[in-house]
């Protein structure tokens, strides 16, 4: 089984910095350069080369953390393989999840905690971030699993479909919009508030504009926020449309807060996925998450 020194290791080398490993592991920057010394010292050759704040793996280095990732790989076949073969033998489950911003905020928390009652050796982290940026920390193994919009088609990852959401045209209830009928040429008239690039809500607009022949480019584009809630927050106040998932925003349509405009012509659905690194398919620990996420959530539909 991986020792505390190599998981300590193996986060100082994933991220190239023992400050960020020491906030992330909740241990203290000495304790840490203590274990990662004392594997300096075991193998007999350094792992790090240190250059001022920074510091890289030497040859060394490399080759013990691409073993290390192999060897949790296969410490988590081995328990899987184990549980099959004993009922009574339950490892602690311990997993990362990264989620864009609308699953992690208004669809997870819930079913996390239903997730958590029943399986109480489990301990799970979740990463909020955007599509671009979630594919990115499970190809760097900063992540076990992911959920983002849409299919990107790596070759080195698996994409198991979640479920589907709406993306909807909102404006404040202050705002003259709100009355109108709106057709899609109306658009190029109207300020727009979107989100950053690389977010899978603005990357789902776009696909659903450009089959309209509506160019983002060819749009009044006054401002764009980086996250929902910022988006939500801003078009509360403003005279701008927004385009906002249809689950975040339920509680301010309900209220009055907001109101949907819907546009002629005009429907922007998503599909949120499952992602893996390749390999990683029948992890008992990962399979049964899903399972037990996509079960739980077509029960809150």
């Amino acid at each position: 089984m991986l020792s505390h020194k190599h998981l300590i290791f193996m986060e100082v080398a994933r991220v190239l910095s023992f400050t960020k490993a020491s906030e992330a592991l909740f241990i203290s920057q000495s304790a840490i350069s203590k274990q990662v010394k004392r594997l300096e010292e075991y193998y007999k050759t350094g792992l790090f080369e240190r250059s001022g704040n920074s510091i890289s793996l030497t040859a060394a280095g490399k080759l013990l953390y691409q073993k290390l990732l192999e060897a949790k790989q296969l410490q988590q076949e081995l328990h899987q393989e184990f549980s099959e073969l004993n009922e009574h033998f339950s490892p602690q489950i311990s997993m990362v999840i990264g989620a864009s911003t609308t699953i992690s905020l208004y669809i997870l928390p819930p079913v996390l905690s239903a997730f958590l009652q029943q399986n109480p050796n489990a301990q799970l982290t979740l990463k909020n971030r955007n599509s671009e940026n979630i594919v990115k920390a499970l190809l760097e193994h900063e992540i076990d699993l992911g959920i983002v919009e849409g299919v990107n088609k790596l070759s080195n990852v698996t994409y198991t479909p979640f479920l589907t959401d709406e993306v909807i045209a909102v404006c404040s209830s202050k705002n003259p919009l709100k009355k109108q009928q709106l057709e899609l040429k109306d658009l190029y008239d109207i300020p727009l508030a979107l989100r950053e690039p690389g977010s899978g809500t603005l990357a789902v607009l776009a696909a659903a504009l450009e089959k309209k022949k509506v160019r983002l480019l060819d749009l009044t584009i006054k401002i764009r926020l980086g996250g929902t809630e910022a988006l939500k927050n801003f078009v509360r106040v403003d005279t701008c449309l927004a385009f906002l998932p249809r689950q975040a925003v339920l509680k301010e349509l309900e209220s009055g807060e907001l109101v949907e405009l819907p546009i002629e012509g005009l429907t922007v659905k998503r599909n949120f996925n499952f992602i893996q690194r390749k390999g990683t398919e029948n992890n008992s620990p990962y399979r049964e998450f899903m399972r037990f996420m996509k079960q739980r959530y077509s029960k809150t539909e």
